[in-house]
């Protein structure tokens, strides 16, 4: 099934052709045979006598359901996956542009294998909510990351409790409450797969703290991908043969676009190095600015090119949400420059009482010299 705006082969581009919904089977080279497809497919002649067995590949403003769409979010991950991988392993040991971590086997496996496995799920449900949600609402939903990471963090005990900040995770997700209920188009099971990435997300990021930087261990976004991207690949691997695999046996019409994939592969990958230069050359600071500009952004393009439906609800609670996203982000890095500050200043008093100690010691030693010369 394909849009109205498509044209046919029984009446051309006429719009008086089409049923309602705008809906209607196209039919390839091979069983159009000058037309005599038509009337079998349309059911209005019958003078062919033929049956044919169909697929849903696309619907009107959504796809079709019940296992009949011709999407596959995991195969697009573990294409992903491997694509920056690869990149990643030439810019490490290749060509030598970024300086690799140092790992044991043994970390390895008890420290980035879980992160990969964490990863790997979020990244399946994140593209498997696009097929039945809109850009922009999933834009909005991911405004609970800062809840979801606070939330599990005070679970595992990496973030303490405080009664200022659940107020403002409490406001952030009655905005994306608010966003959802104004969603035009609202579907459930979206929802829920978009709301599982969003914890295994969460709950990634919390991992990487506990197993990666408490152990002294920071991996940058190319080397993440170097050690992570693999990982990926093979846990995705086990779903892939079970769900999407049999289904792309039956598809015949399916072939491999190495430009689109490739592209799209590419800006994957580019978008990770652009967080690894930006990082590098600005702070977090600049990083938590463009990701704002970014949301936005995003809805922005949603709604103009995509055509996404934005209602003045939508923007309502996502507004409440983004304030609550913004002054949380805020308060984090005020706390984190304080950190430092404190920690800059601790190291110069202890530096200072070292150098005192060694006055001290050097004083002594010379009136020890006096007194014995005397």
């Amino acid at each position: 099934m394909f849009f109205w705006h498509a044209a046919t082969r029984c009446n051309g581009n006429g719009q008086e052709q089409f049923p309602p919904g705008n809906l209607f089977v196209a039919v390839g080279e091979c069983l159009w045979d000058n037309g005599a497809a038509c009337g079998s497919l349309w059911g209005n002649g019958a003078a062919c006598g033929r049956r044919y067995r169909l697929r849903c590949i696309s619907g009107n403003n959504k796809p079709c359901k019940g296992n009949t769409i011709n999407q596959f979010p995991i195969s697009l991950t573990m294409i992903h996956m491997f694509f920056c991988g690869t990149l990643a392993f030439l810019l490490i040991k290749v060509f030598k542009f970024v300086e690799p971590v140092t790992m044991s086997r043994c970390l390895f496996l008890s420290s980035v294998v879980p992160i990969g496995a964490l990863y790997s799920l979020s990244l399946w449900l994140s593209n498997s909510a696009y097929i039945y949600l809109s850009v922009s609402f999933i834009q909005m939903l991911k405004a609970l990351m800062p809840v979801a990471v606070y939330s599990i963090g005070v679970t595992f005990k990496k973030e303490s409790f405080k009664s200022d900040t659940m107020c403002n995770m409490v406001s952030i997700s009655v905005g994306v409450a608010i966003a959802a209920y104004g969603e035009a188009k609202f579907d459930s099971w979206g929802v829920v797969l978009q709301l599982g990435a969003v914890a295994f997300e969460a709950t990634r990021l919390v991992m990487i703290q506990i197993l990666l930087t408490s152990k002294g261990i920071t991996l940058n976004p190319i080397t993440s991908l170097y050690y992570v991207a693999p990982c990926c690949l093979v846990f995705l691997l086990v779903p892939w043969i079970f769900v999407e695999l049999p289904i792309l046996r039956e598809t015949s019409s399916f072939h491999f676009d190495f430009e689109i994939f490739g592209t799209n592969s590419l800006c994957a990958f580019a978008l990770n190095l652009a967080v690894f230069l930006l990082v590098g050359k600005t702070s977090p600071l600049t990083m938590n600015v463009a990701g704002v500009v970014k949301d936005w952004l995003l809805i922005a393009f949603s709604w103009s090119a995509i055509k996404d439906t934005i209602t003045p609800i939508n923007l309502f609670g996502y507004g409440l949400a983004f304030s609550g996203v913004a002054y949380y982000s805020i308060s984090k890095l005020l706390a984190l420059k304080a950190k430092e500050a404190q920690k800059k200043a601790q190291q110069a008093d202890e530096e200072a009482g070292k150098v005192l100690e060694e006055r001290d010691g050097e004083g002594g030693g010379s009136t020890n010299r006096n007194e014995s010369q005397d």
